[in-house]
Parts: structure tokens; C-alpha cells; sequence
């Protein structure tokens, strides 16, 4: 199966805190409440009180300032940087930004623009501006309006945050043809501005640092394709930047989609973006609606590409002043808002308003792909890492912005409006029939999904607590059912390895029987379709034999999922059981082996060296007894299942591994094998 797709193994039980009881230590006085009071005012004075300077309370609590110390948060320093470089960009004083990850795991981000300031400050005479800017909070040319009509950096933390969290850093400033230079230890100058004489056919700002192993761990490193992505993102967000990329080759070993060099600049900004995004997908509408308003980088001024694809979910990026807002925010609803209206307007223009009278924007985002970026001043957002927009303005500058265009773009192509119109239609009412058939009771949507055949179902009358075995062959759905709990437990047999989504046609994928068992069976629908308050089991868990035909079936039914239902393992119902491959047995003792190293373990663990130990291999599930198969596989209180779950910083690179190792085309797979032949062996066939 395609790496990033992995599983994660299920805690078996959870940590249990009990609170120690205080210690009072009991004194003469007559009242107890007055003397523990006594004491404890005694015990907390003035020296107890810390007065954090500086930087010192990023050190302390990094979390307040970056959301933690993860490997999210060690990149949104790279993030911190950049988008200092982009505000020059935007201010209309830089044209390149350059980015370069170092094989001794420093980063550089330097751009042609103003260059840091490095005269003397008026309130620190004795210290250039630089030196405030990268060691105090709240320090910077944002607050005013006159040096940055709009900016990513509103609070003057960004950098000196990233000081303050760096072994080391190195800012160096080219201003009047002069290049000067400043070092710093964990937020701390290591010396005076430094003056390095005249340069030529230079200005601007360069930083190099490199994260600090004290706050992210000794193993803390920049991920190059992370950082090759969120490069490239800012190119998409400004077309008049170039962003040069440049990589040691050798961190590049075993990373596929990133070259030690490129160059980004995009002059059709988020429609460049969206068309790349959803370059694979089938469009209700064949164009993709784009536009602008204002000038980029000057306040109120929007930019957007809109798509339907008709087979896909949809999603929303968006950006505030070239800050990703993942957590989306009141710029995100201007845009609903906008695109409701138009589509409500063409409806009535059409002589369609009554049908169209029950949309809603949940139904018009449904496979909508959308890009949003907005330029305010002064944004407001929720945290400093600035994940949501709050600035109520902002709803009101884009829903502005969007909604003639849309009118006009929608009057201009009334065919192609019409059809996506009654696309928006079918959600509606399809949405509507969900909620008036929305299930009173398990029994009564039991009898309206007609469920396969060959389904054991459970008895239990709620999705909470029950279990759906998805079973490798008819003699292993035997024993299945037999060992299972029939209150929380179903078992649901499939014959042989069932179709390979990643590589079938829609025809074939609906034309095939084993999957539309198992979408009866879950009953939750699937795409743009699926509604999670449907499914009808908490846990999927894929059972299949200990070998290699067994992992082969494992990985087309991931693909099934990952292709056709990803919220479902978004939301942690997808795993995978564990049985065993060996059973080892003597002198009345009895273990069980998931692979040739477990087995080995067990023997030099659990047996005396010389003893005559029974070793039997089990060929598949279909050969263990029910009890067997219970107590080593099915039984909640003994087994072991692993759950899997998609990288949720790697999306794109999933989407691709998947598409090279299971899709219709077999070049990358045979260059895929004979690039990992090396690590092949006989053992693997066992795990």
C-alpha cells in the first residue's frame, strides 16, 4: 500500500490520574480553615512572582506564539519568515523571493525589497532597529498603515518569535549599497551590528536560522516537500512575485516531486492554483470562474476561482493578506453568501426560482472547489497563528466583490448555468429527502437499505459500539461469525480481491457487486455523496490473512475508502486486524505470532532453549477455529488493531502515491519496484 497512507496502533487502555492528597500540617491555633490559610500565604510571597523579559517567555511557552512545538509549528516559523518577504512583495518594493534549505538544516529566506531597518531607534538609542525588531514583541513596521497599506504581520512577534526559537540566526541587511550583518543565540545579539562594507547590484533582507533542538526535539528538521509547497502556494497568492527554490540534493534521497531547483510565478495567480489542484477532476462547468477586485496587496482587495466538479468532494482554501486561514472565517462567508445570491438571481431569471427556493449555501459548496484570497488592513484573527479570520469587513468586501462578476459570468454561458444550477438543485433535494427519511429507529433503516445477503448483521440498534468485519472468503466469514459478539459485531464475507477503484472506470466501479455490497452495508453513500450521521458502524475494521494475497486485499479496500469515502478515515473509523501466522505451543502453554519475528521473539521469551516446541502456521482465517480466531483477532479485551489514517500534512503526495502505485497506469509501479528491490527479502512475505 502507498506510504502515506499508514496505520497507527489503538491504545489498548487509557492513563489513569488520582489526584495525591495535600499535606496539612496541623498547628495550635483553634480554627483549621485559619490555619491552613495562614500557612499557605506564608509559603507565597513576592519571590514567588516571575517577571519573564524579553523573549524569554517564547522559550517558556511557545505554544502561545506558534501553536506548539509539533512538526506544524516548527514550519510556521518558515511561514513567520516568508511572509515578512511577501509584505515587501506586496508593497510594491520586492520582485524575487529566494528560499534554501541547507543540508546542515538551515533555512534561508531572502528577498530584494527595503531591507530592516538598521539606524539607531529613537526609543533604544543605543540599539539599531534591527536589533529591537528581532528581540522585542510587539516591535515592527506594521502597526502603521502609512509603511504597509496591508500585511501578514500584524503584532510584531513573527520574527522575533522565530529569533527567540532559533539555535542560531542570522539576519543580514543590504540598504544604500551597504551590506550589514547581526547574529543571534537563541534570541540573544552575539555581538554589535556589523558594518560589511559597500556591495553592488544588491538590497534587501536575508535570514538564515535554524530551529532549536531545546524546543523541538533533537530530531526537529524541516521537511523539504512541506516547504517546496507552501513556497510555491505564495507564488500562486501574488503574480507578481518570483519565489526562487533551492535544495541540498541530499536531502532530497527517496522524495519524489521536488527538484533541488525551480523557479515559481504565476501571472494568473488562483486560477493557475485551482486548475492544478483539480486538474484530474470532471467540471459541471468546463470553465473555472475567476476574478479580481483592486489592487493586489491594497486593502479591500479580493481575488477568486470558483470550479464544480461533479465526482469530487469540494473544499475551500483561503487566504487573508497571503496567510493561509485553514479554519476559514467571516471572508469564507461573504463568498457563500455571493454565490448563493447569484445562483438564487439566475434561478428567477430562468423562470426556476421555486425550485431553487430551498437552496442553501451548504448545498451550492457541495463540490464546490473554491480560492479565496482578501486583502484587509488591519485584519483581525483569532490566534497568533492566525488560523481564522474575524474581521467582519471582510465578509462585506468580498460578497462585494464576487457577486456582479458571478451574475454577469453566469448571464454570459446560460446553458453551462443551468446545468450547474440544477446540480445545486439535485443537493438540495437530495438533502432535503435525507432529512424527512432520517432514521427513527436502526430496524427501520435496516429494512430500506436491503442489505446484502451474505451480511451477518449485529443486533445492536445504535452505529455507536458496533463493529462491521469486513471478511477475506467465505470459510474465513464462517468462522467470523461464529467467534463474534453477536450484539456489536457483523461480518460482512467478500470473494477473493475485489476491483481496484484507483484504475476502474465509474462503469465498472458501479456495475460491481462485492462494492455495492459493501456500500449497502455501510450505508452511508460515498464522494460528494457520503453523510457520516449514515454510517452504520463506529469501527470498519478490515480482517484479511497474514500474508501477502491477504495485504494485497487490504490495500484495494483502503484505496475504496480512501478514494470513495476519505471522511470516513478522517473521523477514525477505518482500521485494520492484526491475527496471527503461527501458533506455538508446549507443556500447556499457548502463544500466537503475528510474523516470523514475533515468533522468534516469543521462542527465545517464552520457551526454554532446548524445548520441543509445537510450531504450526496458520494458512489463512479460514483454517483457525472460532475460538482461535476470537482470542487472538476479534475479541476487544485481547486483540490489537491498527488504525489507519491519512498524513495530514502530505494530502497532495498521498493523492499521488496512490495514483502511481494503484492507478491504471503500471510504468510507475514497475519503476517503483526496481527503484525498492534492494529492500526486498523472504520475510517480507510474512509480515
Amino acid at each position: 500500500m502507498p506510504k502515506p497512507l499508514k496505520a497507527a496502533k489503538k491504545d489498548k487502555s487509557d492513563d489513569l490520574f488520582e489526584a495525591a492528597p495535600s499535606k496539612v500540617r496541623s498547628t495550635a491555633t483553634p480554627s483549621r480553615s485559619t490555619s491552613r490559610a495562614s500557612d499557605g500565604e506564608a509559603g507565597y510571597t513576592a519571590r514567588d512572582i516571575e517577571v519573564l523579559e524579553g523573549l524569554e517567555p517564547v522559550r517558556r511557552r511557545p505554544g502561545m506564539y506558534i501553536g506548539g512545538t509539533d512538526e506544524k509549528a516548527l514550519h510556521h516559523l518558515f511561514a513567520e519568515v516568508i511572509d515578512n518577504s511577501m509584505d515587501e512583495a506586496l508593497a510594491g518594493h520586492a520582485t524575487f523571493i529566494e528560499v534554501e534549505l541547507s543540508a546542515d538544516g538551515f533555512l534561508t529566506v531572502s528577498d530584494n525589497g527595503r531591507g530592516i531597518p538598521i539606524d539607531p531607534h529613537p526609543k533604544f538609542p543605543k540599539k539599531s532597529a534591527l536589533e529591537v525588531i528581532m528581540c522585542t514583541l510587539h516591535a515592527g513596521g506594521k502597526f502603521d498603515s502609512k509603511v504597509y497599506e496591508t500585511s501578514g504581520g500584524l503584532h510584531g512577534v513573527g520574527v522575533s518569535v522565530v529569533n527567540a526559537l532559533s539555535s542560531v540566526l542570522e539576519v543580514e541587511v543590504a540598504r544604500n549599497q551597504t551590506l550589514y550583518r547581526m547574529t543571534f543565540e537563541r534570541g540573544h545579539p552575539k555581538g554589535k551590528l556589523e558594518n560589511l562594507g559597500k556591495v553592488h547590484n544588491r538590497r534587501g533582507t536575508r535570514v538564515r536560522f535554524k530551529p532549536d533542538t531545546e524546543i523541538f526535539g533533537a530530531k526537529a528538521a524541516f521537511k523539504p516537500q512541506r516547504l517546496f509547497k507552501m513556497a510555491r502556494s505564495k507564488a500562486y497568492l501574488f503574480g507578481g512575485v518570483e519565489i526562487r527554490w533551492v535544495c541540498d540534493p541530499e536531502l532530497l534521497r527517496g522524495i519524489e516531486g521536488v527538484p533541488p531547483e525551480d523557479k515559481f510565478h504565476f501571472p494568473d495567480g488562483l486560477k493557475d492554483y485551482l486548475a492544478a489542484a483539480i486538474h484530474a477532476d470532471t467540471l459541471v462547468h468546463p470553465d473555472i470562474f475567476s476574478g479580481k477586485s483592486g489592487r493586489t496587496g491594497s486593502h479591500g482587495a479580493c481575488e477568486w476561482a470558483v470550479a464544480w466538479t461533479a465526482d469530487a468532494d469540494g473544499f475551500m482554501s483561503s487566504y487573508t493578506n497571503t496567510i493561509p486561514t485553514p479554519d476559514g472565517g467571516t471572508h469564507e462567508s461573504g463568498m457563500r453568501s455571493a454565490l448563493l445570491r447569484g445562483l438564487k438571481d439566475h434561478a428567477e431569471r430562468a423562470g426556476l426560482g421555486k425550485r431553487a427556493a430551498s437552496i442553501t449555501s451548504e448545498d451550492v459548496m457541495v463540490g464546490a472547489a473554491v480560492m479565496l484570497s482578501v486583502f484587509v488592513r488591519e485584519p483581525e484573527f483569532q490566534g497568533q497563528t492566525k488560523d481564522r479570520l474575524a474581521t467582519a469587513e471582510a465578509q462585506r468586501i468580498v460578497e462585494q466583490a464576487v457577486k456582479d462578476p458571478f451574475d454577469h459570468w453566469l448571464a454570459a454561458n446560460p446553458t453551462q448555468a443551468n446545468k450547474l444550477l440544477e446540480f445545486v438543485i439535485e443537493r438540495a433535494d437530495e438533502r432535503v429527502r435525507r432529512r424527512q427519511e432520517k432514521e427513527v429507529a436502526r430496524k427501520t433503516a435496516v429494512r430500506k437499505l436491503r442489505l446484502p445477503g451474505k451480511l451477518a448483521d449485529c443486533t445492536n440498534t445504535a452505529a455507536e459500539g458496533s463493529e462491521l468485519f469486513i471478511v477475506e472468503g467465505d470459510s474465513a466469514g464462517g468462522s467470523a461469525k461464529q467467534a463474534r459478539d453477536r450484539a456489536t459485531q457483523a461480518i460482512l464475507p467478500l470473494r477473493g480481491k475485489i476491483l481496484n477503484v484507483a484504475s476502474a472506470g465509474k462503469d465498472k466501479l458501479t456495475a460491481n457487486q462485492q462494492i455495492a455490497d459493501l456500500m449497502q452495508a455501510l450505508g452511508c453513500g460515498t464522494g460528494a455523496h457520503y453523510r457520516a450521521e449514515d454510517l452504520r458502524y463506529s469501527r470498519i475494521i478490515i480482517m484479511t490473512d497474514a500474508d501477502v494475497d491477504g495485504a494485497h486485499i487490504a490495500s484495494l479496500l483502503i484505496t475504496f475508502f480512501y478514494r470513495q469515502m476519505p471522511r470516513l478515515i478522517d473521523e477514525k473509523h477505518l482500521y485494520l486486524a492484526v491475527p496471527p501466522l503461527y501458533r506455538l505451543s508446549h507443556g500447556g502453554k499457548t502463544f500466537y505470532a503475528r510474523n516470523d519475528a514475533h515468533k522468534d521473539e516469543i521462542l527465545g521469551k517464552e520457551f526454554r532453549a532446548n524445548a520441543n516446541v509445537e510450531i504450526s502456521r496458520f494458512k489463512g482465517l479460514g483454517e483457525m477455529m472460532p475460538q482461535q480466531l476470537k482470542e487472538t483477532t476479534m475479541d476487544p479485551k485481547k486483540r490489537t488493531l491498527l488504525r489507519v489514517v491519512l498524513l495530514p500534512d502530505d494530502r497532495e503526495g498521498t493523492a499521488d502515491s496512490v495514483e502511481r502505485l494503484m492507478g491504471a497506469k503500471a510504468e510507475p509501479r514497475f519503476a517503483f519496484i526496481q527503484d525498492k528491490a534492494e529492500f526486498a527479502s523472504d520475510e517480507l512475505l510474512d509480515v
